[in-house]
């Protein structure tokens, strides 16, 4: 099989530029236009994947499997203190981020990786669109929403702000899931960016 296209090499991403962090005020400026994203089906805007602790190469096309989530990521060798055996967590195999959110909270297309998500999908993530056990197409894959939180942490504050820590682990950030929402692969399948992302 071949390797995904890469559209980037493996980079380090260690950006903690603070005139990038965005005020409370700000965030919440962008709510309406994050409300506003589609609830049925949209597009992937980017595609991101993690070779190696804080490495980013973003992708034009990724192949999703049971066993490494995007392969070549590191999920399935990050251990979890919340995972029955310490070990990966088998309910956040893949990330998925609204780049709504991503735009508002980040910034520029460019810094998205920072964030640590595989996917970034103009679509609406929030908890009342998409409960836990709700399914999504993505290109020819299919994972399932799980209920395990996707919470900001030190990392996140130190990248976006404690503005932006609080926002979205807090209140409607939180409702939105503009942190991410974590899923796990139910079919593995071939993604590429711009294709469809869809409520099943």
């Amino acid at each position: 099989m071949n390797a995904p296209a890469e559209t980037g090499t493996a980079t380090k991403h260690e950006d903690a530029n603070e005139t990038l962090h965005r005020s409370t005020e700000e965030l919440e400026a962008a709510l309406p236009h994050i409300r506003e994203a589609p609830a049925d089906g949209g597009t992937i805007e980017l595609i991101v994947r993690r070779p190696a602790v804080d490495a980013r190469e973003v992708l034009s096309e990724a192949r999703i499997s049971t066993d490494e989530g995007i392969e070549g990521d590191t999920w399935n060798q990050r251990s979890s203190p919340s995972s029955a055996d310490g070990g990966p967590h088998p309910d956040a195999q893949i990330t998925i981020m609204s780049a709504r959110a991503a735009a508002a909270v980040i910034g520029p297309v460019e810094r998205w990786p920072l964030a640590g998500d595989q996917f970034y999908a103009d679509l609406d993530i929030s908890h009342e669109t998409l409960p836990a056990g709700a399914q999504l197409g993505l290109g020819d894959a299919v994972v399932e929403v799980t209920a395990k939180p996707h919470r900001g942490c030190a990392k996140f504050a130190a990248r976006f702000g404690r503005d932006a820590l609080r926002f979205v682990n807090t209140g409607e950030g939180r409702d939105l899931r503009m942190r991410g929402v974590n899923c796990r692969v139910v079919q593995p399948g071939t993604v590429r960016a711009g294709d469809p992302i869809t409520r099943l």
